[in-house]
């Protein structure tokens, strides 16, 4: 009896041990071979950061683990402008960041970054990047830099916020605005404006002490969010201007790693991050326009079809002068205006 109980605790010693091996080789087998950290051009607080969050988490949940993403918001690991060089370098192994920020290393970044006037909606940019050679060419661009480009989002056309009521693009003279360097004030100060480069962080504080007087900012929910109609009292709603790129891009020895079921997975991953941002910023930026049309103080303008056509009039001059500054610029160029030619979209 005495050797028949000891066998069974054998028997039992032997079972534990053995799950506790199967446990130990399951848990390493499930555990990430791709541990990856991502910094995103967004602020922890904004809206879209949480979208952001959603899809690394869907990421690890379509690898079943082997891709793990920290995402970290804006400046976390390196300044907003410095993710290119860090992601090439691998001290990141990733970015979703606005192109325009690398301008300075070829105008073309400026082309892919934020077309202005381009875009009546981020799927037209969508359609260009996936299914008009913006990929290929994004690719061509970033592919000497150590990145590869996998998929472009949108936090869609964005809104405009100012002190003084802007009907026509003569309302635009003396305006002083903030704007993002590069292409864009170089189209607003050929309207007539005199924009500043000034960080988002300020925007609200310069709007409250009357420093500008008006904003190239964010979309219309974001601004409302954060307090900009208190002093902004015209907002400038549904955009007509300017409408940043989100390029998803990793390093490139990273992606060249990754297994073909890997890489298809992330293609895919990226182009549903992409539909998700731009659907889920449309619905909030329509409750809150609804919202703000109950303020008596507000007035949203919304500009004519003839004076869109006009803004992109003089913002497709400075396209074809942003074209003839690089040979990667202007393949962009010759690239994009074909796309919006053969969609019917170059002359609306």
């Amino acid at each position: 009896m005495y050797f028949t109980t000891q066998k069974k605790k054998s028997k039992l010693k032997f079972t534990l041990a053995a799950s506790m091996v199967a446990f130990t080789i399951s848990s390493a087998s499930a555990a990430a071979k791709y541990e990856w950290t991502i910094q995103s051009g967004a602020q922890a607080g904004d809206s879209f950061f949480s979208i952001q969050k959603e899809w690394v988490e869907r990421v690890g949940a379509m690898t079943g683990g082997k891709i793990s993403i920290s995402l970290v918001p804006v400046n976390s690991v390196v300044a907003y402008n410095e993710t290119l060089d860090a992601v090439g370098a691998g001290i990141l192994q990733g970015h979703i960041a606005d192109p325009s920020y690398f301008s300075g290393k070829d105008p073309a970044f400026a082309m892919l970054g934020n077309l202005v006037g381009a875009w009546s909606n981020p799927y037209q940019m969508i359609g260009f990047m996936e299914y008009g050679g913006g990929k290929q060419v994004y690719n061509e661009l970033v592919n000497p830099y150590g990145l590869q480009f996998i998929g472009a989002a949108s936090t869609g056309v964005e809104s405009f916020v100012s002190k003084k009521p802007i009907r026509s693009i003569e309302d635009f003279k003396g305006i002083k605005m903030r704007a993002p360097e590069g292409m864009v004030q170089e189209v607003f100060s050929a309207v007539g404006a005199s924009p500043v480069n000034l960080p988002g962080s300020e925007v609200y504080t310069a709007l409250d002490k009357g420093v500008i007087d008006a904003a190239d900012y964010s979309v219309f929910s974001t601004n409302d969010a954060q307090g900009l109609h208190k002093f902004a009292k015209y907002p400038m709603y549904p955009g007509f201007h300017s409408m940043p790129t989100l390029a998803v891009s990793i390093n490139k020895t990273q992606w060249d790693s990754l297994t073909p079921e890997l890489q298809e997975i992330m293609s895919v991953s990226v182009r549903d991050f992409s539909y998700d941002m731009i659907q889920r910023l449309e619905m909030l930026d329509r409750d809150s326009s609804v919202a703000a049309k109950e303020d008596s103080t507000l007035e949203i303008i919304n500009w004519s079809d003839e004076e869109r056509v006009k803004f992109r009039g003089i913002a497709k001059q400075q396209w074809k002068k942003w074209a003839d500054l690089s040979p990667m610029s202007n393949k962009v160029y010759v690239k994009v205006t074909q796309y919006l030619t053969d969609q019917g979209l170059l002359d609306k």
